[in-house]
């Protein structure tokens, strides 16, 4: 790192830690700026920890330390430059630029983990899950000691479907450091994936005291994962007072990412026939200033439909135009993502939010086979799919709804289990869909209702 003082090269390292295990106090950053405000590295990270965010006002914040940056870029050296361009990329909305930084400093410079773990944010929110776990693999040799890395890779592993391997690496990175909430993370993806439910529950609260010192963004959505293996069990007050208590109780109420989890849960609530209260009505007063951002589509989606689940009809309309707005100006690598998927899956989630089910299915039903597209887990995008199933229910169009789930749903890997149900409750019907199905492979799926 180009810089003389030994306190910011202190802070430098903490940050980088603080990162890798979602620690609370990734703003210890600035004071390694404060002790050399000329640290070309120290500047990009703060600036990359704002951006993280995916708020405008946190892009707003990034904006001086990224300026310093650039200020003093002729004294750094070349990984720092790769990672100030990787990071100046990102605040333009250049991803695919970003990623191309990111992995040039994984091929020249395999000992920065935190470039790796930058690479692999963007991959995620671009749908692209081999470059998720490609980027965390190729430097695995050069950090064999590095437990964090293993809880990266464990998290490709199980988005790339290769679960038993997934839980492999999750455990070890567990057993090298119990506090790695990321590898606790991927492996609740797969006990969720496989349904082992009441494992997962053990996994994950025995492993709970280590996030309090975790930001809310990971303490809030391991909790949700916790909330999920619940739900699948139908225990619905466990789930309400794990929204209470420690998903929304806890949030940071400006975060995007907590809100979008919080956001999630209610739907998947509401899908199974639950009341939730007013617990809509108390989110949208934080999802104003979303309203223009745009920041990532897989958020944009999450905040209309509570929106509109809100009743806040003005500004449902004033985000859906401005979302049309930005598809249009949009960069060239995203604009048709947003035009074929983004808008017509926004339109579908209002119309289902409002109880429009034959527009909800119209405009949704083209999007699912593309709907990785919009980044997120494939737990996380479940939810979409099952909006449009629950769409076809209420217009009591069941052979439909289950010729869906047998063919173009299980073909957009929504159900990625062994052996998993999927119970949805609509107007007093319930209909619970068994699929045995093998990992990379769907299956025909039984029924009963």
């Amino acid at each position: 790192m180009t810089t003389n003082s030994p306190d910011a090269i202190a802070a430098i390292n903490h940050f980088v830690d603080q990162s890798l295990s979602y620690g609370n106090d990734a703003e210890a950053i600035l004071q390694g700026i404060a002790a050399d405000p000329t640290c070309v590295v120290a500047n990009a990270h703060a600036a990359a920890h704002y951006l993280s965010l995916e708020s405008a006002e946190a892009k707003n914040q990034a904006a001086p330390y990224l300026q310093a940056a650039k200020k003093y870029l002729l004294q750094a050296n070349e990984r720092e430059k790769l990672y100030v361009y990787g990071i100046s990329a990102w605040a333009s909305g250049d991803i695919d630029r970003a990623i191309a930084y990111h992995e040039e400093i994984a091929e020249k410079f395999p000992r920065d983990i935190a470039s790796v773990q930058r690479g692999q944010y963007h991959y995620f929110y671009l749908g692209d899950k081999e470059g998720l776990l490609n980027i965390a693999e190729k430097v695995f040799f050069s950090n064999r000691e590095n437990h964090y890395l293993y809880g990266m890779i464990a998290f490709g592993l199980e988005q790339c479907h290769r679960l038993k391997e997934a839980e492999e690496w999750g455990r070890k990175a567990t057993e090298m450091n119990r506090h790695d909430p990321w590898a606790h993370h991927a492996v609740a993806h797969v006990m969720e994936t496989q349904g082992r439910l009441d494992e997962g529950i053990a996994w994950m609260e025995s492993l709970s005291d280590t996030w309090e010192n975790c930001n809310s963004l990971l303490y809030t959505h391991n909790w949700w994962h916790i909330a999920l293996y619940y739900l699948e069990k139908e225990e619905i007050k466990k789930v309400l007072k794990l929204y209470d208590t420690h998903i929304w109780g806890r949030a940071w109420k400006e975060s995007s990412k907590d809100q979008v989890g919080a956001i999630s849960l209610l739907l998947r609530l509401e899908l199974r026939g639950v009341d939730v209260g007013d617990r809509w009505q108390n989110i949208a007063p934080y999802l104003a200033p979303r309203i223009h951002e745009h920041a990532l589509p897989f958020q944009d989606l999450h905040y209309v439909y509570a929106l509109a689940r809100a009743g806040q009809n003005d500004q449902v309309t004033k985000m859906l135009l401005s979302m049309q707005a930005y598809a249009k100006a949009a960069k060239p690598f995203i604009k048709r993502t947003w035009n074929e998927v983004v808008l017509p899956a926004a339109r579908g989630m209002v119309a289902h939010a409002r109880t429009d089910c034959h527009r909800a299915i119209a405009q949704l039903g083209s999007t699912l086979p593309r709907l990785y597209e919009i980044g997120g887990s494939h737990a996380q995008r479940e939810l979409f799919e099952q909006v449009f199933l629950d769409a076809w229910l209420r217009t009591e169009q069941n052979h439909e709804a289950l010729q869906l789930v047998e063919q173009p749903l299980a073909a957009c890997n929504n159900l990625h289990s062994d052996k998993r149900k999927l119970t949805l409750n609509v107007n007093n019907l319930e209909l619970t869909i068994k699929v045995d199905r093998a990992v990379h492979r769907p299956e025909k799926a039984s029924h009963s209702y």
